[in-house]
């Protein structure tokens, strides 16, 4: 008989059938049995974890690293790090920010060699669909990407403009040929620019939220839902709406999935957090594209979730240096938008779904099963025997409050400040071993870079 190399146990795992005492037996970074709590061979090494919850690692399919190019914003070893403490496992990197913008093998190759050695989580990227870049998707895929996003809105970044209608045309057949998944930043310009022009002849006060919501309508994303809702229709390739913050776009989404539309849709924790009604004047770290709304539209969100309409939670983790986010003028109109939040993105989702009655397996299902999916990640997400053995170990009924001088991102400026969350991250496993743990020092950057046969 053939000793695992570690169980792992608690009187509350949570399993693909709900959450009960289980022994988590692991070998060469894989799950091989998941036993009854009290099977566990003599001399094996083993982590009694006792009451502690003891769940898949988090799978964040929308982060964006920034690096190489914009490393100063982030950089794989400090995302990392804030992952790994978070709870996290695997993230999935956008491929915009960073400098070049992953359009092409090439600069696909140069990211990876920057991530290279530094990763304290696995790392997954996704490609880039932009103007002029189809012939470049068949090889990206082959390189190993896990499939694609696009923007319907000007980024913020000349590096990777938007695509029009006629570009997905274009690009979508490849896309269908590939099997790959589109994901869309599901804004159109046009009521934007309407807005944005109706704001600025009023003369309004900068530092104002409201001001800033004026200028991100929901028509935008509405229409543009519509849109992409049309183009899956007709393509029959798999689509995802990211980020999205719009409640009224959930009637069409749930209208096509009821008529077999291959379209998901993600939210973000801070959509499911903050509502625009709260945030204060000149506060601009809560400024992010799509905005986040108000507070009837925030449960609406938690209802979609709950109803499976949107079926997973994405941080669309974000930072940049403090001084593009104007915090010292309040100035809604020219901060970057952006929130960073990897770090408490678990215990962020945690608290609002303890308080709305939802369980640790819609946790799981929102923030591991569903994102494994999307990304094609067969292995990650579940405990199961054959998964990596990717595991977080916290305490879901303890709270803290948010300092950011504890958190690992680089420039940790979140409008998460003094607030108060649910869930302590205690450990973090990632293929069996453990890369994080409360209170010490992370020394080993173990993550591995994943690919699409990963």
């Amino acid at each position: 008989m053939v000793l695992p190399d570690l169980v792992v146990r608690s009187r509350r795992v949570v399993l693909a059938t709900g959450t009960s005492p289980a022994a988590i037996h692991i070998r060469a970074g894989s799950i091989v049995e998941v036993r009854a709590f009290d099977e566990v061979p003599a001399g094996c090494p083993l982590d009694d974890v006792g009451d502690a919850v003891l769940m898949p690692g988090v799978v964040d399919t929308h982060v964006h690293v920034n690096e190489p190019g914009r490393t100063e914003w982030e950089g794989f070893e400090h995302a990392t790090r804030a992952a790994a403490a978070g709870g996290i496992t695997t993230i999935i990197d956008m491929p915009l920010n960073s400098i070049p913008a992953t359009v092409d093998v090439a600069a696909f190759d140069v990211k990876r060699r920057a991530a290279e050695g530094k990763c304290f989580v696995d790392v997954g990227f996704w490609g880039g669909v932009v103007p002029g870049n189809a012939s470049e998707l068949p090889a990206l895929v082959a390189a190993g990407v896990l499939g694609f996003k696009c923007f319907l809105v000007p980024s913020g970044v000349d590096e990777f403009p938007a695509v029009t209608e006629a570009d997905l045309r274009i690009a979508l057949p490849l896309l269908s040929k590939l099997a790959a998944p589109l994901l869309v930043h599901a804004e159109l310009p046009g009521p934007i620019d309407a807005a944005t022009e109706g704001v600025l002849r009023a003369s309004p006060d900068a530092r104002r939220y409201a001001t800033y919501l004026a200028t991100r309508p929901k028509e935008a994303e509405n229409d543009a839902v519509a849109l992409s809702i049309g183009l899956c229709r007709e393509y029959r390739v798999r689509t995802h709406i990211v980020h999205l913050s719009a409640s009224d776009a959930l009637t069409p989404l749930y209208q096509a999935r009821a008529s077999g539309v291959p379209v998901t849709a993600e939210t973000c924790p801070h959509y499911l957090t903050f509502a625009a009604q709260d945030i204060p004047d000149g506060a601009t770290a809560y400024k992010c594209a799509p905005p986040i709304r108000e507070r009837q539209n925030r449960e609406y969100l938690w209802a979609a979730l709950a109803g499976g309409v949107i079926q997973m939670v994405a941080s669309d983790h974000s930072p940049s240096p403090p001084a593009l986010k104007h915090a010292s003028s309040g100035d809604f109109l020219r901060a970057w938008g952006g929130i960073a939040s990897l770090q408490v993105s678990l215990a962020a989702t945690w608290t609002g779904a303890f308080a709305r009655g939802y369980s640790l397996n819609h946790l799981v299902d929102w923030m591991c099963r569903a994102p494994a999916r999307l990304a094609g990640l067969g292995r990650k997400g579940a405990i199961e025997v054959g998964c990596d053995a990717d595991l977080v170990v916290w305490d879901p009924d303890r709270e803290f409050t948010v300092d950011p001088a504890s958190l690992s991102h680089r420039h940790p400026l979140t409008p998460y400040e003094g607030r108060m969350l649910r869930g302590v991250i205690e450990r973090t496993y990632l293929r069996g071993t453990c890369v994080y743990e409360r209170g010490k020092p992370m020394t080993t950057a173990s993550g591995q870079l994943l690919s699409r046969s990963a």
